[in-house]
């Protein structure tokens, strides 16, 4: 019998074809690759999605969408193609490695974030080191190949050091990634191989960033209580403290991108930074309710987009002047990311994911301080 998620996914095939088109469109960043940014003065856009965890049943549908006998992702992620090509810089988070060795993701997933459109991915988590600093080691080489930058993990001190680097409009953003634990113990002689949390380091970690020409700091966090969609007193604690430390007349962090709870958690502006406290999973198997039943919130997930515009003084912060969320879903059935909102303009029976994620996001008053939901 074919499930219900499967006959909508068939339901949008028409929309995600249309969408496909705008996916064709050159993205005009010749920031990229170390190249000289554009003209001063230019804002950008940023879209981020949430964690990717190839398990099982995730690789599976990959295997069977290739036509090599390898691994395939690019079906999977066709739905948020346009949304990610059509932004100047585009970040994923990865929870498991992609360096090759079972049961890291295969090196195919990196190849097809980049051609997907992102420009790098967070890498801290708790699950970094599960197969040693061998694992980080081919995880970043992958990164490498495939020209996706990365950070939160690192092959060595000095690389630990370095934030991930981007040019987006005419700004110079700066990455840093932490995680709040991790599941195997920092390895000996080789504390710097993952970032873990630590307020003061990360502020410092901020502060050198910018030091060092960054115009634009963005954090990425993985926090938080798994499976629940309202953040810990610990995260709310958490971004108060790094939204307030300012250097001057900017503060040390301009975005705050929360990952590892593997639902939606809300958006809130804090301090006058944004902080979206849970992404929630943009590609994962089901989540169990702890009953033996799934939660279909383990596979619903938000694209953030935030537009930022340059200061109107020198020294001043750029300022993000639309902010946006986009619902996601990964359709089980079909091992398909679903643009939520589009699929529902489209006829798809998919309001009431659109609905329950938008609850979420909006629940810590985010609408009065200009959230919408985006396109």
């Amino acid at each position: 019998m074919i499930g219900r998620r499967h006959q909508v996914a068939l339901a949008l095939t028409a929309v995600l074809t249309a969408a496909a088109a705008c996916s064709q469109q050159v993205r005009q960043d010749p920031g990229r690759g170390g190249a000289a940014g554009p003209p001063a003065g230019r804002g950008f856009t940023l879209v981020a999605t949430g964690d990717i965890l190839t398990h099982p049943a995730v690789l599976e549908r990959a295997s069977s969408d290739a036509s090599d006998g390898g691994y395939d992702f690019r079906p999977m992620l066709f739905g948020v193609e346009p949304l990610v090509h059509g932004a100047d810089l585009a970040l994923c988070h990865l929870e498991d490695g992609a360096g090759g060795t079972a049961p890291l993701s295969p090196p195919q997933l990196a190849q097809d974030l980049a051609m997907t459109g992102y420009d790098g991915c967070a890498t801290a988590s708790e699950h970094a080191l599960d197969h040693g600093v061998d694992g980080i080691r081919g995880t970043l080489d992958t990164l490498d190949a495939a020209g996706l930058a990365h950070v939160g993990t690192a092959r060595s001190e000095d690389e630990s050091r370095r934030p991930a680097r981007y040019r987006a409009g005419s700004a110079r953003v700066a990455q840093l990634s932490y995680t709040f634990d991790t599941a195997q113990p920092l390895p000996d002689g080789q504390p710097w191989a993952l970032a873990p949390i630590v307020a003061d380091r990360i502020v410092a970690d901020a502060r050198a960033a910018r030091k060092a020409g960054a115009d634009v700091v963005v954090l990425s966090l993985h926090w938080g209580t798994g499976d629940d969609d309202a953040p810990t007193e610990d995260q709310i604690a958490l971004a108060r403290a790094l939204t307030a430390a300012a250097d001057g007349r900017r503060p040390d962090i301009d975005l705050v991108l929360g990952s590892h709870t593997h639902v939606p958690q809300p958006y809130e502006k804090v301090n006058g930074t944004w902080v979206v406290y849970g992404l929630g999973d943009q590609i994962s198997d089901e989540l169990d309710d702890g009953n033996g039943s799934r939660d279909p919130r383990g596979n619903e997930s938000t694209l953030a987009r935030f537009t930022f515009a340059p200061p109107a003084r020198a020294g001043e912060r750029w300022q993000v002047t639309r902010a946006e969320f986009v619902p996601q879903m990964y359709d089980l059935d079909a091992g398909r990311v679903v643009d939520v909102g589009r699929a529902v303009a489209g006829g798809a029976d998919l309001a009431g994911v659109r609905d329950r994620i938008r609850d979420v996001v909006l629940s810590r008053g985010a609408a009065k301080d200009g959230l919408v939901m985006g396109e």
